[in-house]
C-alpha cells in the first residue's frame, strides 16, 4: 500500500473564504435552491450564535425573517436530503487545504433526555466515572497541522434498538441500518473515506473499549496502517508463541481469549529507551522514554507491536497502543499516538463552540444533518481567517 507522507508546516496557512463560498462547496448539489439557503443560513448561525445553538437562535443570529425558525427546523429534521455527499466533499476539502497527517477516529458522548431520540441508550463513560443517558457518535476526523477537522460520523445503536419497530419508524431509521460493533463503525468511516481514494495512517483512540482487538485485525486485513489505543488488560500472546488456529477469528473477527495483558507483555518483554519524540507545530522537541514488544493476538498469526510511553509519574495511567507499522521508530509511533490529542480537543470544540450537543429533534436523518453541518462550521473556523459570516445577509 502507497502511504502519503507529508510534513507538516509549522506555519499554517489560513484561508480567506467567504462562507457562502464555503457553502455552496459543500451544498451545491441539494437539487433545490431553498435548501442551499437554509444550509448556508444553519451553517452561518453555527458560526456566530452565541451561547446555546438552539434553532431559534441560529434563526435570530443571521435572518431577520420570521419564519426563518420554522424553515430551519424543517430543513434540518424533515428535508429528505443526503448528507453523504457533503461530507465526502468535506473530506476533500480538507485534504486540498491542509497537510493531513493521519485520520483519526474519536467518540462523542452526547447527552439525553428522555428515551425517544435516535440512539439514546444508559452507558458508563469512564471519563466521567458514571452512567449516562447520552447518544453515542463515532466520528472521523482529517488531522493537519491546524488541528483536527471533523469529516464523517456514525450513529451508533444499541441493540434494543433493532427490535422495537415503533420506535424506529419514529425516529425514521433506514431498516438497513442495525446495531454494529464500535470496531464495525470505525472500519466503515475508513472505509468509507478509503474509497473516495483517501489513505492515511489511521489513529483511534477508543480508551478502555472492548473491541480494540477486532479493529486492529480488520485495519490490517483490509490494508489499511494504523494506531489505536487498547486496554492495557488486552489479551495478547508474545510475537514468538504458538499462534494456534486461526480459524474462529476467520468465523466472527473476533480473537479468543488466552496469553497475558498487553501492559504486564510489555513491562516483561518490552524495550525501553529514550525517545526524541518529534513536535507536531512549532513546539520544541522533548525527550521521552517508551516501551515496545511485538505481539500477536491470541488466535492469529499476524504480528502487531505494542508500545507506551513510560511516564515519570507512577500514579499516572499508562495508555497502550496497537499498531502494525512493525518497521516505523519509536518516535514515529509516539507522534501519530498524540495526534489523538488533537481529536479530543476538536470534540470539546464541537461540544462549546459548535452546538455539536443542542440538535432539536430526534430522528436519525436529522441527527445526520445536524452533525454534518455542525462539522463544516468547525472545519471551517478551524482553517479560515474571515469569520464574519454574519455580514453576508441571509
Amino acid at each position: 500500500m502507497t502511504e502519503r507522507h507529508t510534513t507538516p508546516d509549522p506555519r499554517p496557512t489560513l484561508f480567506v473564504e467567504p462562507v457562502s463560498e464555503f457553502a455552496e462547496t459543500l451544498f451545491g448539489y441539494l437539487p433545490r435552491a431553498d435548501q442551499r439557503r437554509w444550509a448556508r443560513v444553519y451553517l452561518q448561525g453555527l458560526l456566530v450564535a452565541p451561547g446555546r445553538k438552539s434553532i431559534r437562535h441560529l434563526a435570530a443570529a443571521v435572518s431577520g425573517s420570521p419564519t426563518a425558525p420554522q424553515s430551519l427546523h424543517q430543513f434540518v429534521n424533515a428535508s429528505p436530503w443526503d448528507w453523504a455527499p457533503a461530507r465526502r466533499e468535506l473530506l476533500g476539502w480538507a485534504e486540498r487545504r491542509t497537510a493531513v497527517r493521519a485520520l483519526s477516529i474519536g467518540m462523542a458522548i452526547l447527552p439525553k433526555r428522555g428515551e425517544h431520540s435516535c440512539g439514546v441508550h444508559r452507558r458508563f463513560v469512564p471519563t466521567l466515572g458514571r452512567t449516562v443517558n447520552c447518544q453515542l457518535g463515532l466520528g472521523l476526523f482529517a488531522s493537519s497541522e491546524v488541528g483536527d477537522l471533523p469529516v464523517d460520523w456514525r450513529l451508533v445503536l444499541p441493540p434494543p434498538w433493532d427490535k422495537d419497530a415503533g420506535l424506529r419508524e419514529r425516529t425514521r431509521i433506514p431498516e438497513s441500518v442495525r446495531h454494529q460493533p464500535l470496531w464495525a463503525h470505525a472500519v466503515s468511516l475508513v472505509e468509507a473515506a478509503a474509497a473516495d481514494g483517501v489513505r492515511f495512517p489511521v489513529v483511534a483512540d477508543l480508551g478502555d473499549c472492548p473491541d480494540a482487538g477486532p479493529l486492529a485485525i480488520v485495519l490490517r486485513r483490509r490494508g489499511h496502517d494504523f494506531v489505536t489505543s487498547v486496554p492495557a488488560n488486552l489479551r495478547v500472546l508474545p510475537a514468538d508463541a504458538d499462534p494456534g488456529t486461526p480459524s474462529a477469528v476467520r468465523r466472527t473477527d473476533v480473537p479468543p481469549q488466552g496469553g497475558t495483558s498487553a501492559l504486564a507483555l510489555l513491562h516483561r518483554r518490552g524495550g525501553r529507551g529514550p525517545v526524541p519524540v518529534r513536535p507536531l507545530g512549532p513546539a520544541r522537541p522533548r525527550a521521552a522514554q517508551a516501551r515496545s514488544a511485538l505481539a500477536r493476538l491470541p488466535g492469529t498469526r499476524q504480528v502487531f507491536r505494542l508500545f507506551t510511553e513510560v511516564h515519570p509519574a507512577e500514579d499516572q495511567r499508562p495508555q497502550v497502543w496497537i499498531t502494525n507499522l512493525l518497521d516505523r521508530p519509536a518516535d514515529h509511533l509516539l507522534g501519530l499516538a498524540r495526534l489523538s490529542r488533537g481529536t479530543h480537543l476538536a470534540l470539546d470544540r464541537l461540544e462549546q463552540d459548535f452546538g455539536m450537543l443542542d440538535f432539536e429533534g430526534r430522528s436519525y436523518p436529522g441527527w445526520h444533518h445536524h452533525m454534518t453541518l455542525v462539522s463544516a462550521a468547525c472545519a471551517y473556523a478551524t482553517t479560515t481567517r474571515s469569520r464574519d459570516p454574519a455580514r453576508e445577509i441571509a
